[in-house]
């Protein structure tokens, strides 16, 4: 059985830097949630980053030491983990419980389905345009790659493409609230 099975769906949104690749991700997790779909996101950072702010209780716990720590407010939950190497996104989406699917910015190189954000005024190379996993475009540009292609700012019609490639249900609210945790 397919690991992924269990998963809802992962789909990368890849591209180089500079390509809008993040402004593509924030408006279709917008137009997916307007629909009633319940959006996890992955970003995929290779430069490393810190999340916690220095003098912070929570930072003050893994300056100290702790492997992992984790914040949680009636709103939120925060973790920071030490790890020892780069991990695939199928790895980290049960982290994502309750999710109806699942956006990664990054991991061009990931065994995964994926929508390329593309602008050839940036010099550089399409990212995934021979890629069997790529499902479409996003570039403003008249391509000739054989899928879908979608205007940079078509953040309707991609999470209506979306939704229909992955036959996703939205959320109809019948008075009970969607746990977080399945």
């Amino acid at each position: 059985m397919n690991k992924a099975e269990n998963f809802p769906p992962i789909v990368c949104i890849v591209g180089f830097s500079g390509s809008g690749k993040t402004t593509v991700t924030v408006g279709l997790i917008a137009a997916l949630k307007l629909r009633g779909l319940v959006v996890g996101t992955i970003k995929h950072d290779v430069h490393g980053f810190e999340m916690d702010r220095p003098g912070k209780d929570s930072w003050r716990h893994k300056q100290a030491g702790a492997s992992t720590t984790i914040i949680s407010s009636p709103s939120q939950i925060g973790m920071v983990r030490d790890v020892n190497r780069d991990h695939h996104p199928l790895e980290l989406v049960p982290l994502l419980n309750g999710m109806d699917i699942v956006l990664v910015e990054g991991f061009k190189r990931a065994d995964l389905p994926k929508i390329e954000v593309f602008r050839p005024e940036n010099g550089k190379p399409p990212a995934c345009r021979n890629d069997r996993n790529l499902l479409a475009v996003v570039s403003d540009a008249t391509l000739d790659w054989r899928v879908a292609r979608y205007a940079a700012n078509d953040f309707d019609g991609l999470a209506d493409f979306i939704i229909r490639k992955f036959k996703l249900e939205p959320f109809v609210d019948t008075g009970w609230e969607r746990s977080a945790f399945g």
